[in-house]
């Protein structure tokens, strides 16, 4: 009898401003979470959170999640590459704003990171991103839930 494959939960923890949101719901659910900086990040003492710092080398911690990176895995990242090699796995990804990445959107998004990294190589002023508001966590909140949920309905424990 094959065991019931295990929802996870890993942060791109470097410049996440969703990990005490990310924390509620996982404990609500009884999910694990791995945390992964390539500095030393405070976590919460407590046993289904595991704090990974991996090297500073360029893009470790996205190496390293997105080698774990499978169905029933959701990430949290704002980083559009690692959430397009998640996605390619089968994992969800979901922004700290919400948005989920799915095959159909990470496509566009990484058109648009390319985009806008290119005009602001050309020296073109494009601005930084919008600030984060209580909006964007309220929709996460939301997006995170719903994710949980539907996982649970196609079989994930």
């Amino acid at each position: 009898m094959s065991e019931t494959p295990r929802i996870i939960v890993y942060i791109d923890a470097d410049a996440c401003p969703v990990k005490d949101e990310t924390y509620r719901v996982a404990a609500r659910y009884g999910l694990p979470v791995v945390v992964v900086a390539n500095t030393f990040l405070q976590v919460p003492r407590e046993p289904w959170i595991e704090r990974v710092v991996v090297s500073d080398k360029f893009d470790a911690a996205d190496d390293w999640i997105a080698e774990r990176a499978r169905p029933g895995a959701i990430v949290i990242t704002a980083d559009v590459p690692l959430a397009a090699r998640c996605v390619k796995a089968g994992a969800e990804a979901l922004a700290p704003t919400g948005k989920p990445f799915s095959e159909n959107s990470v496509g566009m998004a990484l058109a648009t990171r390319n985009l806008m990294q290119e005009l602001r190589e050309a020296g073109a002023v494009t601005g930084g991103p919008k600030p984060f508001s209580a909006r964007d966590r309220s929709a996460y909140l939301g997006a995170l839930d719903r994710t949980v949920m539907r996982l649970k309905r196609n079989g994930f424990g």
